[in-house]
């Protein structure tokens, strides 16, 4: 059977430091950053001469890592719209927590807000989507259940 497993998604943001700070404000861990460019790179993504920076983070635990990334060339458009929650495409990534309200304490501190209000779910889990810079959203969700929480 072939390995199939998920490594890693790849954001690309404006502003690699913002983005990185927002991350790290809610908890999150720096595992690396690099320069990247070259013939592989072009090859890869179908654009000449492409020049990014990336930084990857990851939950504390180590897992669901991201690569959050920031082009230099060619020149990326500044102009894009803060899209709802209806638009199509990716929205938001979800990590479970242990206590969502110190997450977005943590977040609040840093300068970040819910998008809307936390929510308890059909008391399975409490909810809140915590809104970073240019519109990335991170949905915090603790389990409410003894199982599910891990303790039961």
């Amino acid at each position: 059977m072939a390995l199939m497993e998920f490594d890693h998604m790849g954001m690309v943001v404006h502003d690699l430091d913002a983005a990185v700070e927002f991350f790290m404000a809610l908890g999150f861990v720096r595992q690396g950053g690099a320069e990247i460019s070259g013939p592989w790179m072009d090859r890869i993504i179908a654009l000449r001469g492409a020049r990014a920076r990336m930084v990857m983070v990851s939950a504390p635990d180590g897992s669901g890592k991201l690569e959050l990334s920031t082009f230099s060339e060619p020149a990326p458009e500044k102009d894009y719209p803060v899209l709802p929650a209806n638009a199509h495409g990716l929205r938001h990534i979800a990590y479970r927590v242990a206590n969502v309200e110190a997450v977005v304490e943590k977040a609040r501190v840093a300068g970040y807000g819910l998008v809307g209000e936390l929510v308890d779910y059909e008391g399975i889990f409490r909810l809140g989507y915590i809104r970073g810079p240019e519109g990335l959203i991170v949905e915090v969700a603790q389990p409410l259940w003894e199982d599910l929480a891990g303790s039961g």
